[in-house]
C-alpha cells in the first residue's frame, strides 16, 4: 500500500500564495476536460477545498488537458523509482485509478482514489485494494493475479532491496499469503476473504493509518 503514495508526486513543491479560489475556479473551466466544481468534489471527497485546489495546480502542471493517460501516468511514476523498472506496476495502478476504463484518468478520478486511500475507512481502503489485486475485475483474485501484482512491486523496487531478492523470491511470498487468505481453498480469494484477512494482520493494518495525515 505504501508505494501508492508516491502519487503525491503530482503535488506542487510549493504554493502560489498569490492564487484564490476564484482563479482556481477560472483554472477548472479552462481544461480541454472540465472536472466538477470544487464544492462538488469537496462534497464527495474527504480533502477540504484548500486541499483540492493545492491537489489541482499540481495535477495540472502535469496534465495541462484535465486528463493524463497511461503513458504519462507512467513517466510520472518511474520518476520516483528510478532504481528500478515502475512501468508494469504503474499499468496495474492506473487501471485501479480508471475506474470507468475508458484510458484515461482525470481529475475527478484522481482524487476520488486518493481520498480513499488517505482519508477513508479500512473498509474502504481494502476494497481499493483489492480492485487493484483483481486485475481482470471479475469478483475474484487469482494466485496468478497476486503474482503478477508481487513480481511488479519487485521490479520497481528494483535495487532497493536488501539482501538482493532471489528470482523465485516473488512466488513463494505469494504462496504464504494466498493460502492465507483463500480460506475455504477453491484457488480464489473474494472480496470478504481479502478483508477477513487483512484485518487480522496488524502489519497490514498499521500501515493503513501510516498516511491519514499527509496534505
Amino acid at each position: 500500500m505504501g508505494a501508492l503514495m508516491v502519487i503525491f508526486s503530482l503535488q506542487p513543491k510549493q504554493r502560489r500564495k498569490t492564487t484564490d479560489s476564484v482563479e482556481d475556479e477560472l483554472e477548472l473551466s479552462a481544461v480541454r476536460h472540465r472536472p466538477e466544481g470544487l464544492e462538488q468534489l469537496e462534497a464527495q471527497t474527504r480533502f477540504s477545498r484548500k486541499e483540492l485546489q493545492i491537489l489541482y495546480r499540481g495535477f495540472k502542471n502535469e496534465c495541462p488537458s484535465g486528463v493524463v493517460n497511461e503513458e504519462t501516468f507512467k513517466d510520472i511514476y518511474a520518476q520516483f523509482f528510478p532504481q528500478g523498472d515502475a512501468s508494469t506496476y504503474a499499468h496495474f495502478l492506473f487501471n485501479a485509478f480508471d475506474t470507468d476504463h475508458n484510458g484515461s484518468v482525470s481529475f475527478e478520478d484522481f482524487v476520488m482514489g486518493l481520498s480513499i486511500l488517505l482519508r477513508g475507512s479500512v473498509q474502504e481502503k481494502l476494497n481499493w485494494a483489492f480492485n487493484l489485486y483483481d486485475i481482470n475485475k471479475d469478483g475474484y483474485i487469482t494466485k496468478e493475479e497476486m503474482l503478477d501484482i508481487m513480481k511488479a512491486i519487485y521490479d520497481m523496487m528494483g535495487k532497493c532491496t536488501y539482501p538482493v531478492l532471489k528470482e523465485e523470491t516473488p512466488r513463494q511470498h505469494v504462496e504464504v499469503f494466498f493460502q492465507k487468505m483463500d480460506k475455504n481453498k477453491d484457488g480464489v480469494v473474494t472480496i470478504d476473504e481479502f478483508i477477513d484477512c487483512c484485518q487480522n494482520d496488524e502489519n497490514i493494518m498499521r500501515s493503513m493509518h501510516l498516511f491519514e495525515n499527509v496534505l
